[in-house]
Parts: C-alpha cells; sequence; structure tokens
C-alpha cells in the first residue's frame, strides 16, 4: 500500500521551490552517500539506536557508511527534510543497496535471517 504523498498539483506554485530547498543539501548529501556505499546509516547523536545499528553491522562484519546529524537539541529542522524525503519517522534510517530497510530493529531482524546478506550479494 503506497503511503499518501501530496500530489504536487495541489502545491501552490508559491510554495514548489520553498518546499524543493527545504534543506535540500541534507538530502543530497545522503542521496550521493545512498547512491554510492552499499550500507548507509542516517542518525543523530544521544540516540542509542542508530549506534545499535551500527553495532549490528560491525558484528556481521558488514562495511557501512554512519552520517550523524545533530541530536534532541538541534539540526531538528535539518533531520525533518530527510524524514520528510523517506517517509520514515525515525532514527535510524537504514539503506541497503539503495532501498531504505527501516531502522536498527528491522535492520537486525535482516541480519537475524540472512536476508541482509543475500541482498548484498
Amino acid at each position: 500500500m503506497p503511503r499518501p504523498v501530496l500530489d504536487e498539483s495541489k502545491l501552490h506554485p508559491n510554495v514548489r521551490q520553498r518546499i524543493a530547498e527545504h534543506h535540500a543539501d541534507i538530502v543530497q548529501e545522503v542521496m550521493a552517500a545512498v547512491a554510492r556505499d552499499a550500507v548507509v546509516v542516517v542518525g543523530m547523536g544521544l540516540n542509542p539506536m542508530p549506534k545499535k545499528a551500527c553495532a549490528a553491522l560491525d558484528a556481521a562484519h558488514i562495511r557501512h557508511t554512519y552520517m550523524e546529524y545533530g541530536n534532541y537539541f538541534n539540526q531538528w529542522r535539518r533531520r525533518n527534510a530527510l524524514k520528510m524525503w523517506t517517509g520514515w519517522p525515525t532514527f535510524p534510517m537504514v539503506f541497503v543497496k539503495g532501498t531504505l530497510v527501516g531502522g536498527a530493529n528491522d535492520l537486525q531482524a535482516l541480519i537475524d535471517s540472512g536476508e541482509l546478506k543475500t541482498m548484498l550479494g
């Protein structure tokens, strides 16, 4: 079931550019890493779940790129642009071969089932 996303035809022309440019730098940076690297974890400081995801990848001997943006006290607006882009509501955001697979618990389930190794080929 696709998630609802406001159709661009329902955006007034005066706001389209603002929406497109809303912290586009952080989105472009993550998009570039996701296109370049097989496994990318996007997180934030002071949140134990990104560390859990990285530890799970380390334990499985899977190389990954970790990108951290602020913490609970700062950069929330920038992180919000990533949430708007992906539709994923929490951190970490884990990408495998360009596909968002979820967060730390979702990643651990893929590791435990062997599916992550299959995805990585």
